[in-house]
């Protein structure tokens, strides 16, 4: 009779382990449906936030996540006047049921980042105060 093993043998150091192959396997089979899955979706939220004349940051809200209103508050007066205007205006429109003419739309920019940068440096500042172990020099907790 032939004995066989009944314990599964050790990997080697350069064998990977199964389900990490079998993920690398399926993310790259599936990698240009996600890239192209992606590519509409930012296109179709382009479109409506076109529509509107809104920006994505302008979706950023500073009650979810106290560093964006950090982040708003050194941002220019201007840059925080205009951000205004354009949510006045997309409440505006929404409550009238309209949207932008095709011409205004045209002009809209909803992928100009102008706020991600300052909430960016905010979080690597906290993150970096709570590495050296240091107060916040503004109040973090929600009420």
């Amino acid at each position: 009779m032939i004995a066989r093993e009944t314990e599964p043998r050790a990997r080697t150091a350069t064998e990977p382990e199964p389900s990490r192959t079998m993920s690398r396997a399926l993310q790259k089979m599936f990698a240009p449906w996600i890239k192209s899955a992606s590519a509409a979706y930012r296109a179709n939220v382009g479109n409506e936030l076109r529509k509107y004349g809104l920006r994505y940051d302008d979706l950023l809200d500073e009650g979810q996540d106290l560093d964006v209103g950090e982040a708003l508050k050194r941002l220019s007066a201007e840059e925080r006047d205009m951000r205004q205007q354009r949510l006045k205006r997309a409440m505006d429109l929404s409550l009238k049921h309209v949207y932008l003419s095709k011409e205004e739309q045209a002009m809209q920019t909803p992928f100009d980042f102008y706020l991600t940068p300052v909430v960016e440096e905010v979080k690597r500042e906290r993150a970096e105060r709570a590495a050296l172990g240091t107060t916040q020099p503004y109040n973090r907790q929600i009420p």
